[in-house]
């Protein structure tokens, strides 16, 4: 009895403790004369998350509405500014693009210092200044597309080719995941000069893997992101997991490099 009693008084103390918590960060923001589009109003703690819920493409459209093209709204402990209008798009995308390009970074993303080193994740800066140079460049120059024309119409062929012998053997063929798997060595092709995933042998898929868990892991929704306090005890193991596939990429990577050096050698 009085144990249970503790739990219920130390889970008051903390519930009470983020309230206020809450409650300061909102009026530092009001203090700081901030000003925000309008919006629903947030709940203690969780701010605007149950107003999303488990379409929220559809409730963020429906609250547009009732507000406005351009509102605010809490994400647990994070104001987000969603914008729907075209006119106010195109003010952001094209007239403030220098002003409003840096992004929010997922923490499934921030592993391994993934998104200080990534021109997807950079800041504008002089590293991603570089990076966006070079492939400029190296990679995106109209004679290098050109170059590749033949490589991309034998992946093609390849594709085609899996899904015609896989229908005359009967068997169910997931269009999406084999064009992902294509477009996967065709990067691969570009960059390392070899096929990283092999249509035909299930045992050869692990870099297809390996970005597959990537990408869901960024996906998913993760109460860090929400919660900054929460992201040191990775609730859910997304970073946990995402440490694991990035690390695994990483020596894809460095075994496809060490494999090109030691060919030039000889």
């Amino acid at each position: 009895m009085e144990s249970s009693l503790w739990l219920l008084l130390s889970l008051g103390v903390s519930v009470l403790s983020l309230l206020l918590l809450s409650r300061a960060a909102k009026r530092s923001s009001k203090s700081a004369g901030h000003q925000l589009p309008p919006g629903p109003t947030p709940l203690p703690v969780v701010g605007n998350l149950f107003e999303l819920g488990d379409k929220p493409h559809r409730s963020l459209a429906r609250l547009a509405k009732l507000y406005s093209p351009v509102m605010t709204l809490r994400l647990g402990q994070v104001t987000t500014v969603f914008v729907s209008s075209p006119e106010m798009a195109g003010e952001i995308l094209q007239k403030n693009d220098a002003v409003l390009s840096s992004r929010w970074i997922p923490e499934a993303v921030r592993v391994l210092a993934h998104s200080e080193a990534s021109m997807v994740w950079l800041p504008p800066c002089q590293r991603w200044r570089n990076l966006r140079r070079i492939c400029k460049t190296q990679l995106f120059t109209a004679q290098r597309l050109d170059s590749y024309q033949s490589l991309r119409r034998e992946k093609v062929q390849e594709l085609m080719q899996y899904i015609s012998d896989s229908t005359s053997k009967g068997l169910l063929v997931h269009v999406g995941r084999v064009a992902f798997s294509t477009t996967l060595n065709l990067i691969s092709r570009t960059v390392f000069s070899v096929d990283l995933v092999d249509l035909y042998a299930e045992s050869a898929q692990e870099f297809k893997q390996v970005v597959e868990g990537i990408t869901e892991e960024a996906g998913r929704a993760n109460l860090s992101d929400y919660f900054p306090l929460l992201a040191k005890l990775d609730p859910q193991g997304i970073r946990r997991r995402s440490t694991k596939y990035f690390k695994r990429l990483h020596d894809i990577f460095d075994e496809q490099i060490d494999r090109r050096l030691h060919r030039e050698r000889d």
